[in-house]
């Protein structure tokens, strides 16, 4: 009989290393809904793989990964680990956070010593162990520097260390690269798989979570998309391709593809259906007037004359799904564009829009605006009704407290408002905080 196959920590690799069952998280809120954050996700990690969690800011990606970690308990649902059920912070785990999370009044070797410290590890192994681990990421020589003399990538060499130094079973990574310039995320990138490839380090396993597509399709095995409002998984992707993977790989490119076309199907696929909330409960996304008109003309120019591939138009604009997708989403809800399958379209009014002149842009946004957002529909409704044609803005605020938090309250009534303005629906008197229809510019 062939001896069971073990993972490079010992695990058998046939046996989930992490169970995910049912799990939600729900947020409560004083005094409005409850926020559903985490809906009935469940997924498994094995042993000698890498697998992220691949999905927009909001679809609580971080959230579960703390869930895991023990951090945070579920509302519903189960957490296991080797086995073992979560309850509290687990001894398995161990975190690399997107913001280094370190100690200015440590050292390096004091940083990366301290997770052991905390297990009670004897002065002689702890500093053993973590000088080795220093070596293994590349820091040796700064073992006696303090964080204020490190760059960013050196930061997180160092966060990347103190994870490791523990021996945990599963590494859990919260997007640990895009607090980085592209180089350094890239150098830092690469070294990692690198590690991983050659299993020098004491992990059997890695969950990471990311919003970038071409990271995920880079490191991962497997991939699982999440959806947003609330999180729940909405695809899962196996990357077959080797490493060392080749990004201008047409079967590389076409995996980027396909993901964008799932992501944007699953986001994007109807006009109202793209932001939590119906009606003038929708909470709407702060996105600049500058920022729906320069993709409007980018996609209207050469060499997309209108229809721009989203991985495509998203690497000429360096642009990441974060910042991409909600502007495209707004066009779609305005009427300036259509998106789906990965592309992204140009509608009538948007061509019209990206060829006029400023105050001819200025009063077609302003119809649009009014004929496809609920919420400015009824601001201007009011103003309309009323005699001064004027009304404070905390009357729309407890209004929209009603169905969302005041942060997202704040947050639709800003996006609406400078939309209005940028359209000339209605002014806005700031330090009065009185909507009109006076002079609405």
């Amino acid at each position: 009989m062939d001896a069971p196959v073990t993972s490079r920590a010992g695990v058998l690799a046939d046996t989930p290393l992490v169970k995910v069952d049912g799990v939600s998280r729900t947020y409560h809120k004083g005094g409005g809904n409850d926020l559903l954050v985490l809906q009935d996700v469940s997924l498994q990690l094995r042993a000698n793989e890498i697998v992220s969690l691949l999905g927009r800011s909001g679809s609580g990606k971080s959230t579960l990964l703390r869930i895991i970690a023990g951090l945070m308990p579920p509302t519903r649902g189960t957490v296991e680990i080797d086995g073992e059920k979560v309850d509290g912070p687990a001894a398995q785990i161990a975190m690399v956070f997107q913001s280094f999370a370190l100690f200015p009044w440590l050292t390096v070797l004091q940083n990366v010593e301290i997770g052991l410290e905390a297990q009670g590890i004897a002065p002689d192994e702890r500093k053993t162990r973590a000088l080795a681990a220093i070596d293994l990421i590349g820091l040796d020589g700064f073992e006696t520097a303090y964080p204020k003399e490190l760059s960013g990538g050196m930061r997180q060499r160092v966060g990347l260390a103190r994870a490791l130094v523990v021996h945990p079973k599963v590494l859990l990574m919260d997007e640990p690269f895009s607090a980085l310039d592209v180089l350094t995320a890239e150098t830092l990138r690469t070294d990692l798989l690198d590690l991983w490839a050659e299993k020098r380090m004491p992990i059997s396993s890695i969950l990471m979570v990311t919003h970038n597509i071409e990271e995920a399709v880079l490191m991962s095995d497997r991939i699982l998309v999440f959806s947003s409002n609330p999180g729940r998984v909405a695809a899962e992707i196996r990357v077959d391709l080797p490493q060392p993977r080749n990004r201008l790989s047409p079967h590389f490119r076409q995996l980027v593809d396909n993901i964008y076309a799932r992501m944007t199907a699953r986001q994007i696929g109807r006009r109202e259906g793209n932001f939590p909330g119906t009606g003038i409960a929708m909470v709407l996304p702060d996105i600049s007037t500058n920022e729906l008109s320069g993709l409007i003309e980018a996609i209207a120019a050469a060499p997309y004359h209108g229809k721009a591939d989203l991985p495509l138009i998203a690497g000429t604009l360096q642009m990441e799904v974060d910042e991409l997708f909600p502007i495209a989403e707004t066009l779609q809800l305005l009427g300036f564009a259509e998106v789906a399958e990965g592309d992204i379209r140009l509608t009538d009014p948007g061509m019209r829009f990206a060829n006029a002149e400023v105050d001819e842009r200025k009063k077609r946004f302003g119809q649009l605006l009014v004929a496809n957002v609920p919420l400015a529909a009824h601001i201007k409704r009011v103003l309309d009704e009323r005699p001064t044609h004027r009304a404070l803005v905390s009357r729309f605020r407890d209004e929209l407290e009603d169905f969302m938090s005041e942060e997202f309250a704040d947050q639709t009534l800003r996006g609406v408002i400078q939309w209005a303005r940028y359209g000339e629906v209605f002014a806005y008197d700031e330090d009065a905080g009185v909507l009109s229809l006076d002079n609405p510019t």
